[in-house]
C-alpha cells in the first residue's frame, strides 16, 4: 500500500459523504499483460470490471483513455481516480500507444480525490509516485472499497463480485473511442496460473494471481450477451493463461482439458451472433501431453469461432537449460507436436482468406540459463517448423522483462538485435509467402492508420496481418484485400477490385509489372471499358492479364 498522509483522512471523508453520488474517473492508459491486452483496439476487462465495481458501490463513472488526455481533454472532478497503466509484455502497436512511465507519474498530479494506480505499473515503484494507493492484486476491489468509505486493502474479488461487476461494467464499452468498430473486447474466463505452486515460469507476473480461479459458462455468456446488447460486436477470449485449460482438471501437470466445458462456452457465446469470436494463449505442453481431449477442444474453436484465430503458443525457448533454469512450461518437442495439430485441425480455409486456426508462437531472449548455444537451438526450431510445411501465423520475440526478478544471460542486446533481423528475414518473410501467397484476397480490412502516402490497416481479430496499401484510402472503412507482396511482418496489397477508373495514380502504379510509366499511360487512357483497353494502354498483353482480375471497369 502506497498511502499519503492524508488517506485516512479522505477515506473517512468519503464515507460522511455518502448521501450524495459519488464519482470516479477511470483512466484507461492501455494495460499490455501476458494473459490480458487492453491496448486499442482491445478493451481491457480489468477496466469494465472496475467501472462495474465503482457503480455497485453506488458511484457514477466516468471513462477516460490517455489518448483523450494527451489531446487536451479534461480530466473530471470526482472522489477516487483509478488509473489503469503498464506492458509486462509490450509489443508494436498501429496507433494507440500505452501510457510511458513518465506519463503514469505525470497523470498523479492531475488527478482529482484519491490516486489509484493499478495494472503492471504497480510493479515499478518508479511509476507509483504521486499516487495514494497501489492497487497490486485486483484494482477493481480498491476501488469499490474506497468509494464505500473503508480503509484501502489488496484483495481479489470473489466469483459473485467478478461476474455482477462485469455486467454492470459492460456499458463503459460504449464510451471507448473505437466503439462499435474496430473494438474487441477481451473476455476473461480464470484468472493465475495452474503451476503457481512452483512459482510458474519466471518471467510470467500470471503467478502472482495465485491458483486458477475460474468462471462459468454460463456467467461468460451472461457477460458477452449484455456486450453484444450494448452494441458490441468483437470478442477475444484472451484474458487467460491458457484457453484449452479452461475449466480442466488442475490436479494434474500440465492440467487434463474439458472439451465439454469449452464446447459449452464457445457455442453459446457464437449463438450471439458475434462479428468475431477469437481467443489468444494456449500452453503446447497441455495439447502435447492429452492429445485426444486437445483435438476436441481444437475442434469446438474451430466450429464455433470466426477464421483467422491465432492460439499463441508459450515456448519462450528452444533451449532445453533455459526451460530448466526458469520453470518454462513445454519443451520443443511438445510445441512443435502443438503446432502441428493446430494445422491439422484447424487448416481448412475460411471467409477471412485465411486458415480457420492457426498458432502463434512467444519466444523470450535474455532468461536465465542462456549460453552462446541458446540462439542457435532456437533457430533450429524455427527453422524446424519452416520445413515441416506448417503454417505459423504470429512469431513474437522479445527480449525479458525483468518485473519479477534480474536475470544474468550473455546474451548482448545487439546478438538479439541480429537474431531477430534473421529470423524476420528467413522464416517471417517465407512464412508470410507460404501464408497468404500472391493473389490472396483478405476481406474486411480496416483501415486504422496512414503514414505518408501508405494506408495500413488489418482484419479485426487476434494477431491480424498488417497490410500496408502503397496509397491513401479514407480512415475507418472496411476494404478487401488483394495481396501483391511481403515484407517481414507486414503484406503490401491492393483493394479488391480496384476501380481502374477512379483510383489514384499511385495505386495503378502498384499493380504487378504495371510501375511509373504505364500508371500514367492507363491514367491517361482513362476511362479503360475491357482487357482490350488495357492491352491498348499498356502495349503488354501479359501484364494486362495479370492485372485483370485485380480491377473493375465501374
Amino acid at each position: 500500500m502506497h498511502e499519503d498522509m492524508n488517506l485516512r483522512y479522505r477515506t473517512a471523508s468519503l464515507a460522511t459523504v455518502m448521501s450524495r453520488e459519488l464519482q470516479a474517473v477511470i483512466v484507461d492508459c492501455f494495460v499490455d499483460e501476458p494473459a490480458c491486452l487492453g491496448v486499442p483496439p482491445y478493451l481491457s476487462p480489468q477496466v469494465r470490471a472496475a467501472a462495474g465495481a465503482a457503480k455497485d458501490a453506488g458511484a457514477d463513472v466516468t471513462y477516460v483513455t490517455i489518448e483523450q488526455v494527451r489531446k487536451g481533454e479534461r480530466i473530471p472532478q470526482a472522489d477516487v481516480s483509478l488509473v489503469m497503466a503498464g506492458t509486462a509484455v509490450p509489443g508494436k502497436y498501429l496507433r494507440a500507444m500505452p501510457a510511458s512511465g513518465r506519463e503514469v507519474r505525470e497523470l498523479a498530479s492531475r488527478l482529482p480525490g484519491i490516486r489509484v494506480l493499478g495494472g503492471p505499473a504497480v510493479l515499478d515503484p518508479a511509476q507509483g509516485d504521486g499516487y495514494h494507493v497501489l492497487a497490486r492484486n485486483d484494482p477493481a476491489m480498491v476501488l469499490h472499497i474506497l468509494l464505500r468509505g473503508e480503509e484501502p486493502r489488496n484483495r481479489w474479488r470473489g466469483l459473485e463480485e467478478w461476474n455482477r461487476w462485469l455486467l454492470l461494467g459492460s456499458d463503459i464499452a460504449t464510451q471507448h473511442p473505437d466503439f462499435p468498430q474496430p473494438l474487441i473486447v477481451e473476455i476473461e474466463t480464470y484468472r493465475g496460473c495452474p503451476r503457481y505452486a512452483s512459482g510458474g515460469c519466471s518471467f510470467c507476473v500470471e503467478p502472482m494471481k495465485g491458483a486458477p480461479v475460474t468462471r462459468d459458462e454460463e456467467d461468460i455468456i451472461r457477460e458477452c450477451a449484455a456486450l453484444r446488447e450494448a452494441g458490441v460486436r468483437n470478442f477475444r477470449l484472451g484474458a487467460q493463461t491458457c484457453i484449452i485449460s479452461y475449466k480442466a482438471d488442475m490436479s494434474s501437470d500440465p492440467p487434463r482439458p474439458n472439451p465439454a466445458a469449452v464446447e459449452r462456452l464457445f457455442s453459446g457465446i457464437a449463438a450471439l451472433g458475434p462479428d468475431v469470436l477469437h481467443v489468444d494463449n494456449a500452453n503446447p505442453a497441455v495439447i502435447a501431453s492429452y492429445p485426444e481431449e486437445s483435438r476436441e477442444v481444437l475442434g469446438s474453436l474451430v466450429r464455433h469461432c470466426t477464421g483467422g484465430n491465432v492460439l499463441a503458443l508459450g515456448l519462450e525457448s528452444a533451449d532445453p537449460a533455459v526451460r530448466e533454469a526458469n520453470n518454462l512450461n513445454a519443451t520443443a518437442d511438445q510445441a512443435m507436436d502443438a503446432i502441428r495439430m493446430i494445422n491439422e485441425v484447424g487448416g481448412a480455409m475460411s471467409e477471412t482468406g485465411l486458415p480457420r486456426l492457426l498458432p502463434g508462437l512467444n519466444l523470450i531472449i535474455g532468461l536465465d540459463g542462456e549460453t552462446s548455444r541458446t540462439l542457435e537451438l532456437d533457430r533450429a526450431f524455427l527453422k524446424e517448423v519452416l520445413d515441416s510445411g506448417c503454417l505459423l501465423r504470429r512469431l513474437n520475440i522479445r527480449q525479458v522483462m525483468p518485473l519479477r526478478r534480474d536475470y544474468r544471460s550473455p546474451v548482448t542486446r545487439s546478438q538479439f538485435i541480429r537474431f531477430k533481423e534473421s529470423v524476420r528475414e528467413d522464416i517471417d518473410r517465407p512464412m508470410l509467402q507460404r501464408l497468404v501467397p500472391a493473389g490472396t484476397v483478405l476481406r474486411n480490412v480496416y483501415t486504422e492508420a496512414r503514414e505518408g502516402n501508405v494506408t495500413f490497416g488489418r482484419q479485426i481479430g487476434s494477431y491480424p496481418l498488417l497490410v500496408g496499401f502503397p496509397y491513401p484510402i479514407d480512415l475507418g472503412r472496411f476494404v478487401d484485400a488483394t495481396v501483391l507482396s511481403w515484407g517481414h511482418r507486414s503484406i503490401t496489397a491492393v483493394e479488391r477490385p480496384l476501380g481502374i477508373n477512379s483510383c489514384s495514380l499511385a495505386a495503378l502504379e502498384a499493380l504487378p509489372g504495371v510501375g511509373r510509366k504505364r500508371a500514367i499511360r492507363l491514367f491517361r487512357k482513362r476511362p479503360l471499358r475491357s482487357l482490350d483497353d488495357l492491352v491498348a494502354a499498356l502495349d503488354d498483353r501479359g501484364v494486362a492479364e495479370g492485372i485483370l482480375e485485380l480491377v473493375s471497369f465501374d
